[in-house]
């Protein structure tokens, strides 16, 4: 069996005795956090028996759970679709790789086919040049 950490926390002025297997200091932190929560609730109502401040406690904790759930699985939608755009944005970048080399191959063969040019049209100056000096 797994180690378990034994922590006496104290909720609403009660002493109690935890067992399980988080830390210590995970199981003191859920149980200040209940122990807030209970507290808050006691709080805006002094006349709440402590059974009824935490059926109250507990139902605040389930929202808060039941709303982390609900915006956790808002963000796993968000990152699936933010890796979907991702995937089409890296085939779109790799067609257009592919594109821009075809592109700079086709640039090149024309810079040589004019710089061809170029030298015709200089070798054909010169030879109207020497045809129409006097």
């Amino acid at each position: 069996m797994a180690d378990k950490s034994r922590v006496e926390v104290r909720i609403a002025g009660k002493e109690y005795i935890l067992v399980g297997p988080a830390t210590d200091e995970y199981i003191q932190k859920i149980a200040l956090y209940v122990d807030k929560k209970m507290n808050e609730i006691m709080k805006a109502n002094h006349k709440l028996s402590t059974s009824m401040a935490a059926v109250l406690t507990a139902l605040n904790v389930a929202d808060d759970y039941f709303k982390s759930l609900e915006n956790s699985e808002n963000l796993e939608r968000k990152l699936k679709r933010a890796q979907e755009h991702l995937e089409i944005l890296k085939d779109e970048n790799e067609n257009l790789s592919g594109e821009n080399a075809v592109l700079s191959e086709e640039n090149t063969s024309l810079k040589l086919e004019l710089a061809k040019r170029e030298a015709e049209l200089r070798e054909l100056r010169n030879s109207l040049d020497i045809l129409t000096r006097p």
